[in-house]
């Protein structure tokens, strides 16, 4: 059966009139304009305007980068808000279900649970691989979405590009590919095949790679249609003036970035080197994101001593799959050294 996405839009929402703020109301050109018309205080300091509802400005220079239409992009409040607005669009509360594939990102189950939907896991393979024989079965006709996070956290690893294809073909609903790490992978971001899946969402970040997890900015990228049911319902001034603005500084700066993603794939690479070394570390997990996945002999002891020595890492000892593990992320040079320092030191 051929996706149609009117069938999974939630009633209430197709029927819904959107919030039109003063912003959306007048499209014309602003120089010399006066503004009278969003009760705002009308003493300038830089933030007392409202700031751009659809954030045109920044969208225009992320589809330069991205090769993609602004009308196929959606910011939102940090990736987490980009994730609630798809399920209060399309997921029916206390009928509808999603599909998880743990270990993966929490916030799934928490806006899950938020929005009260069903919550249907299909543990990752031993090699952090997606089970799609197992997925494809989970489905019935209330699954709503399957939640793919490539490259995985906390694993770190892609999912076999095949893996992904079979799901979003085999799958009537929306597939979320969440990339939050993917500048440091060296597969191509999903991103290129929306125009032959009308049923996939993509979602990005500038958390990571862009180092601007303060600024809280996510990115999702879907059909035009997709797009258009989830400004409907976000809110109408969800990203600040001071977030665009710090974020475009950044986009336009994006050899920067792309300077600053080498260093980090190059760190990575050495750190896993060092990491073999220590005598405690069992297993250094395949890793396309900036972090490592690291194996030791025990996680909740290690850890306390790192902490003792002035390294906060992330024990991920409690996830499926994940036992004694602990996960580095790769900092500066500076401070990789002081990790390696600090093990070593616990070595003796």
């Amino acid at each position: 059966m051929k996706f149609v996405l009117k069938n999974i839009i939630r009633e209430n929402v197709a029927n819904m009139k959107p919030y039109s703020s003063a912003r959306d109301d007048f499209q014309g050109v602003t120089n010399g304009m006066v503004f009278l018309d969003a009760n705002e205080n009308p003493f300038e300091n830089g933030v007392n305007r409202y700031p751009d509802p659809m954030q045109m400005t920044v969208k225009s220079e992320l589809a330069k980068i991205k090769g993609v239409l602004q009308e196929n992009i959606l910011l939102g409040n940090g990736s987490d808000e980009v994730i609630d607005l798809i399920f209060r669009a399309f997921c029916e509360p206390n009928n509808d279900n999603i599909i998880t594939l743990p270990p993966s990102y929490g916030m799934y189950d928490v806006s899950a649970n938020l929005n009260n939907i069903e919550i249907r896991e299909v543990v990752l393979n031993s090699d952090f691989q997606p089970n799609v024989e197992k997925i494809l079965g989970s489905i019935d006709a209330a699954t709503k979405i399957v939640f793919l996070c490539s490259p995985n956290n906390p694993s770190g690893n892609l999912f076999h590009y095949s893996s992904i294809k079979a799901i979003v073909n085999g799958f009537n609903g929306l597939v979320v590919v969440d990339e939050a790490y993917i500048d440091f992978a060296p597969e191509s971001s999903w991103i290129k095949e929306l125009p032959n899946h009308p049923n996939l969402i993509v979602s990005q970040t500038m958390s990571k790679a862009y180092g601007m997890a303060g600024i809280r900015l996510g990115v999702c990228y879907a059909s035009k249609e997709i797009i258009s049911v989830l400004n409907k319902i976000k809110p109408p001034y969800n990203i600040s003036e001071l977030t665009q603005k710090k974020a475009l500084a950044r986009l336009l700066a994006y050899e920067d970035v792309k300077e600053e993603v080498e260093a980090i794939k190059e760190e990575r690479g050495q750190l896993e080197i060092a990491l073999k070394e220590i005598s405690f570390v069992d297993k250094i997990y395949h890793s396309d994101a900036n972090f490592l996945l690291v194996k030791v002999d025990d996680a909740t002891l290690r850890y306390q001593e790192l902490i003792k020595r002035g390294i906060v890492v992330r024990n991920r000892t409690t996830q499926l799959l994940c036992e004694n593990t602990l996960r580095f992320t790769v900092g500066t040079i500076k401070e990789n050294k002081a990790l390696l320092k600090a093990l070593k030191d616990i070595e003796e």
